[in-house]
């Protein structure tokens, strides 16, 4: 009964945040960070966790809430990720990070700027973590490494 009922309150929030809803009566600024925001979520949803055979959204890793977008030119936006490790003390959280980010590098098809972060309090080691996936030269370091690139292209490449 429980799964149930979460399955429904799932799917009505997704009615109540689609587009043709809300976005119907907000300035067309928010309807347009609002229809970017659904975008961001349907590329970063699929990624598969580095250790389970789950995808992020299945272990609720992201979520349609994680993802904030917000205009910061013409037609370019911040996107900001918030993930949620599925432990406080998970040993992947930076390659989780590694994995969103490059992700969306490669399939957001609009200027963007992206932040990716540890949701606060969900990590015993956040503030370092978020330094890191954050950090351009480390991002480009890590991604270096064929072993751990060969991992992050396992995580984020789609299934057949």
């Amino acid at each position: 009964m429980a799964l149930v009922l979460a399955l429904l309150s799932q799917a009505l929030a997704r009615v109540w945040r689609s587009p043709g809803s809300s976005a119907r009566h907000a300035p067309p600024s928010r309807a347009m960070e609002h229809d970017r925001a659904i975008e961001v979520y349907d590329i970063i949803r699929t990624i598969r966790d580095p250790e389970k055979p789950n995808t992020l959204e299945e272990l609720e890793v992201v979520t349609e809430n994680c993802v904030e977008v917000q205009e910061i030119g013409e037609d370019e936006y911040l996107v900001i990720i918030r993930f949620t490790p599925t432990v406080p003390h998970c040993s992947l959280a930076t390659l989780i990070g590694l994995c969103l980010r490059v992700k969306l590098q490669r399939c957001l098809p609009f200027r963007h700027k992206l932040e990716i972060y540890i949701s606060e309090g969900t990590h015993s080691t956040e503030e370092d973590i978020n330094k890191q996936i954050n950090d351009k030269e480390r991002v480009a370091a890590a991604m270096e490494n064929p072993n751990l690139r060969e991992i992050v292209e396992q995580c984020v490449t789609e299934p057949d």
